[in-house]
């Protein structure tokens, strides 16, 4: 056997999509279940949030962020909070990521 086919022997199927796959199967049996596997939006993203990150691009920031969140975008949801919700956070106290299972 070859070092590729012996490497690619040892790769062990995705638990995420294993997972994705029983909350997709437990949703069709009629169970009310939060999936935590893959997450897909059933919309399209959102005409304003395509044009600025098309200007993002265009500006250069292409690089990775703060794993926490980049300050401007914590110093916003701050703001939010306090605006909308009357809660008053500090941006240490908040942590933006990619997903429900990065943040868990």
């Amino acid at each position: 056997m070859s070092f590729l086919a012996a490497s690619l022997a040892r790769v062990k199927p995705s638990a995420t999509i294993a997972v994705t796959d029983k909350a997709r199967a437990l949703k069709a049996a009629g169970r009310n279940v939060i999936g935590l596997g893959a997450g897909e939006p059933d919309f399209d993203t959102p005409a304003n949030i395509k044009l600025a990150a098309i200007h993002a691009i265009e500006a250069g920031k292409t690089k990775y962020t703060d794993v926490g969140g980049i300050p401007e975008l914590k110093d916003a949801i701050c703001a939010k909070f306090q605006r909308e919700n009357g809660l008053s956070y500090k941006p240490n106290q908040i942590i933006v990521c990619t997903g429900g299972k990065q943040v868990l």
